[in-house]
C-alpha cells in the first residue's frame, strides 16, 4: 500500500524529482568533466583498486576482475565510464527513461564502491534504488510523463487492445 502510494502521489513525485534532479547533476557533471578534459583514463583508477585488493580492503575477485578485465581493455572502460556518467546524467535530469537510468547509475556505483570508493556512492546507491521504488512516478516531471505511456500502448494508439501478449 505504501509503495502504490508513492507510485500515485503528486507529492512523492516532487521528492523523486528533487533527487532525480541532484543524481542527474553528480553524474553529468562527472561526466562532462571527464569528457571535457580529453584525456581520461580510467587505469589510474584501476590500479588504486588493485592495490586496495592486494591489502585486503576490497574483495580479491573483484580485483582479480580488475586486474584481467578491466586493466587490459581500459580505454573501453573510460569510454564506458565517461559517456555513461554522462548519460545516465542527462537521462535523470531531463527525467526520461528514468528507471533505466537510476539502475545504470547503481551498476555504476556499485562498481566503483567494490573497488574502494567510499565518498557519496553508498548514498547515490541508495537514493537511485529510492527512484527504482517509485517506478513511472520518479518521471512524472519530466519527458516520461510523455515517454511511457505511448510505450505503455505498445503502438494500438491508444485503444485497448483485446489480444493477449505474448512474453519474450
Amino acid at each position: 500500500m505504501m509503495i502504490s502510494n508513492l507510485r500515485q502521489s503528486k507529492g512523492a513525485a516532487v521528492v523523486f524529482f528533487v533527487i532525480r534532479l541532484y543524481l542527474g547533476y553528480t553524474f553529468l557533471s562527472a561526466g562532462l568533466g571527464k569528457l571535457m578534459s580529453g584525456n581520461f583514463d580510467a587505469s589510474g583508477f584501476v590500479q588504486g583498486a588493485m592495490a586496495r585488493s592486494e591489502a585486503g580492503v576490497i574483495q580479491g575477485w573483484w580485483g582479480d576482475f580488475l586486474e584481467n578485465i578491466v586493466l587490459p581493455n581500459a580505454g573501453v572502460f573510460s569510454f564506458l565510464v565517461m559517456w555513461g556518467e554522462t548519460l545516465v546524467g542527462l537521462a535523470l535530469l531531463l527525467g526520461a527513461f528514468t528507471g533505466f537510468a537510476a539502475l545504470m547509475g547503481i551498476l555504476m556505483n556499485i562498481s566503483f564502491l567494490l573497488s574502494g570508493a567510499f565518498t557519496q556512492n553508498l548514498i547515490m546507491i541508495i537514493l537511485a534504488i529510492v527512484l527504482l521504488v517509485g517506478g513511472a512516478n520518479a518521471g512524472r516531471f519530466g519527458i516520461d510523463n510523455w515517454i511511457m505511456p505511448s510505450l505503455r500502448n505498445n503502438g494500438h494508439n491508444g485503444k485497448a487492445s483485446n489480444s493477449k501478449r505474448q512474453l519474450i
